[in-house]
């Protein structure tokens, strides 16, 4: 597509003005309809033979991204090639550089999702490249990558996340695995098993052996971490778990293994935690040493990720020891980060994926503890992903989600009387009706007085509505209430909040701002 010639872009008329500004160099066909995704495949054929096009007219037409249906039936009507072109006609110019680099279009995928199908293949092409046998059998020859379980990690590879299963003897067999099972559809490498401090539950640590087995029944085939601080639960680890967390001063003499592990700059005995960062790193690196020395294999250094306001000291620590030891593996626990700052998680996340990446931090500990983490583990996964490129801009995707890379000019000319909205006083009605979300979908119960008539429950608020309106007779006014509430909760479901009717998803922050 290189030679992309004479290109006709088709629009609808409320649309035109945006098109035209956008689509320079393109001639521009305005529909008589409206709105464009009003736009069917057939009727664009039937417009365009009665305006006269023909094949020798044009080597390429871009059809709206919302137009439902394939533009093959336009291509094989007119004897030109025919495509969809993105949603939204700010994204045209975009479209149009792709086309001139030999970025291959859809007939029935918008070309703005193309594009970030096309960025995500480039993902996973990298990351395939990292699974290949022969790869991994060099890659571990260096110094700097490890073997975990079966494994991978290190400076050749992604970032490896570790998802924590907190307090996993208080949760129990069954919640453990539900967790591990939550985590690793999430995008987690390995699961961590998380032990209670202070405790002493070994018991639980001869559950790992069937946790791991229930794993692989259901397809997932891990490695298993084992996080304590308690000597003789990870004695008993040492035969179960593939890599432990929390090695230091105070029990590295009891704990020798070949298996790996990870070494902080503490002795949980002595109460000792080095601040200062090069103190950190010199009391990091003769651990190592001594662990090398007693028959450890595999150490991996961990400086310990500290929370705000302690984060730029840890990360000072972090950039010494990667300056001093530039083959040792780095493990980061990111989820301190975020769960001691009241901030959306994922902007932190990808900032912290970035960090590790600069410095080769090579596995990243987290978790989604309390409710404002959720999500964190896919929020890093992708922040990952974003990090295999030079630099996280312009991918094809991206991590924002409450913010928009730019903003959409979306207006249309006003008719000549223009009235300024008066709210009315809502009419009671006999009937009414309550709204949650749960599982994943949307609920509604209504009433009639105080008696429960049906509950009616759906993914989509289009479904819920209809459905309602078969079944009970309301005003326009109280329809338009429900639209509005039911779409609410299908926002709070796509951003795994929780939802209350009539109460705002979002606080006053970003309101009575002054405009640009």
């Amino acid at each position: 597509m290189k030679n992309t010639g004479r290109i006709l872009l088709v629009t609808g008329r409320l649309s035109e003005p945006l098109v035209r500004k956008y689509g320079e160099d393109c001639d521009v066909f305005v529909a008589p309809v409206s709105v464009a995704a009003f736009l069917t495949p057939e009727t664009i054929v039937r417009y365009l033979k009665k305006a006269g096009v023909k094949s020798e007219d044009y080597d390429l037409i871009l059809i709206p991204g919302l137009v439902r249906g394939s533009a093959q039936l336009i291509e094989d009507e007119l004897g030109v090639p025919a495509f969809k072109g993105p949603r939204n006609a700010m994204d045209i110019p975009e479209t149009l550089r792709a086309l001139h680099g030999g970025f291959k279009l859809s007939k029935e995928v918008p070309a703005d999702d193309l594009f970030s199908v096309d960025a995500l293949k480039k993902v996973e092409d990298i990351r395939n490249k990292t699974r290949n046998r022969r790869y991994i059998e060099k890659a571990l020859t260096k110094p700097w990558n490890v073997l975990i379980g079966r494994l991978p990690a290190g400076r050749d590879f992604p970032a490896r996340i570790l998802g924590e299963v907190v307090d996993a003897p208080k949760l129990g067999l069954d919640r453990t695995l539900e967790r591990a099972l939550y985590y690793l559809h999430e995008g987690v490498d390995i699961v961590d098993i998380g032990m209670v401090a202070g405790e002493k539950s070994i018991n639980f640590v001869e559950e790992i052996p069937e946790i791991r087995e229930r794993l692989k029944e259901r397809g997932f085939e891990v490695p298993i971490s084992f996080d304590s601080l308690n000597t003789a639960e990870l004695e008993r680890a040492l035969d179960h778990a593939d890599l432990f967390l929390s090695i230091d001063g105070s029990n590295l003499e009891e704990l020798v293994t070949e298996k790996p592990v990870v070494l902080i700059p503490t002795d949980q005995k002595e109460g000792f935690f080095p601040t200062k960062p090069m103190e950190r790193v010199e009391f990091l690196e003769q651990l190592k040493g001594r662990a090398l020395e007693l028959g450890y294999k595999t150490v991996i250094s961990d400086l310990i990720l500290e929370h705000v306001p302690h984060l730029t000291r840890s990360i000072t620590a972090f950039q010494l020891y990667r300056g001093r030891n530039p083959n040792d593996p780095l493990l980061a626990g990111v989820g301190n980060v975020v769960e001691l700052y009241d901030a959306d998680s994922i902007g932190i996340n990808a900032l912290l994926a970035g960090i590790a990446r600069e410095l080769s931090i090579n596995l990243l500990l987290t978790t989604e503890v309390s409710t404002k983490a959720k999500g964190s583990v896919r929020e890093l996964k992708r922040a990952i992903d974003m990090t295999l490129f030079e630099i996280p801009k312009d991918l094809g995707f991206d991590l924002l989600v409450l913010k928009e890379k730019r903003a959409s000019e979306w207006r249309f000319e006003p008719a000549e009387e223009v009235i300024e909205a008066r709210e009315k006083p809502p009419q009671l009605e006999p009937t009414y009706f309550r709204i949650w979300v749960e599982d994943a979908k949307i609920w509604v119960n209504g009433y009639r007085g105080t008696e429960l008539i049906l509950t009616v429950t759906g993914e989509e608020p289009n479904a819920v509505i209809d459905t309602i309106l078969e079944h009970f007779k309301i005003s326009p006014r109280h329809a338009f209430y429900l639209g509005r509430e039911l779409e609410r909760a299908k926002t709070a479901l796509k951003l795994r909040r929780s939802y209350v009717q009539e109460v705002d998803l979002f606080g006053e922050f970003y309101r009575d701002t002054h405009k640009l």
